[in-house]
């Protein structure tokens, strides 16, 4: 029997403050390279103490990984902050109740890096996104690096600017919707991507959260934390990120 489409169990801690909004642990990771998030990775393992009490955490890889080229690295990546990998949930393989239950049992689930629009496509077709969102809103502490951090957002347009297209163009990205602003990684990775997300920012309503490969942000608690120098650009102007501007729109 399939567990595609199941429902995903609460963390034990689920938990809503205020109007309704719901109480999100979320970790978006430009990169995981050893030595380029070591603030990011600290503030996670007091988020997994607080939250939590495990070291458990499930992983979702972007696509089929027969070679363990990715899964093994990212075994090596958490062991050394004393973290297992216990569970990893191929979105290409049908998955019976109990599995997706072990997965929903971890004490955090990491979002791969990988092609952001095949990811997606992968989400929706196992009937996953439902599922993952609604344990994310219940307290669930979610991981996401590159393409998974995007993932996080209402939508995947700004991928569009690693295939060579114009975010502006992308008519079919709604991902989880966690967050109320778009995510861009990897901006250090070309000169033109600052250009190219100033830019876009005119076309979307929603504000873009940039990040160089040593950047990121936590949000828990209604709360956002940055770590590096992130950017925040909005309207065709581009800034430093302030994380309480990030938190005020989280609550509003």
């Amino acid at each position: 029997m399939s567990g595609r489409g199941g429902t995903a169990s609460a963390p034990e801690d689920a938990a809503k403050t205020g109007a309704g909004i719901p109480m999100l642990n979320l970790v978006l990771y430009s990169d995981q390279t050893a030595g380029e998030g070591l603030e990011i990775d600290a503030r996670l393992l007091r988020l997994l103490k607080e939250k939590r009490g495990g070291n458990r955490i499930g992983y979702i890889p972007s696509g089929p990984d027969p070679e363990r080229y990715f899964l093994d690295p990212l075994i090596a990546y958490y062991a050394r902050t004393g973290l297992a990998v216990p569970v990893c949930y191929d979105l290409n393989v049908a998955h019976d109740p109990a599995e997706t239950a072990a997965l929903f049992a971890c004490d955090a689930i990491h979002l791969s890096g990988g092609h952001t629009g095949e990811f997606l496509a992968r989400l929706r077709h196992s009937g996953m996104l439902g599922p993952l969102s609604d344990w994310a809103r219940k307290g669930g502490i979610l991981i996401g690096v590159s393409a998974g951090s995007i993932l996080m957002t209402p939508d995947i347009a700004t991928d569009a600017l690693f295939l060579d297209a114009r975010p502006e163009d992308v008519t079919d990205g709604a991902a989880l919707d966690l967050l109320p602003f778009e995510y861009f990684p990897h901006l250090d990775g070309a000169a033109s991507y600052h250009a190219d997300l100033v830019r876009y920012s005119r076309h979307t309503p929603r504000p873009i959260l940039a990040c160089t490969d040593s950047d990121g942000l936590v949000v828990s608690d209604g709360r956002a934390e940055c770590f590096g120098e992130p950017l925040w650009i909005t309207g065709g102007v581009s800034g430093k990120a302030d994380a309480a501007v990030i938190t005020a729109l989280l609550t509003a």
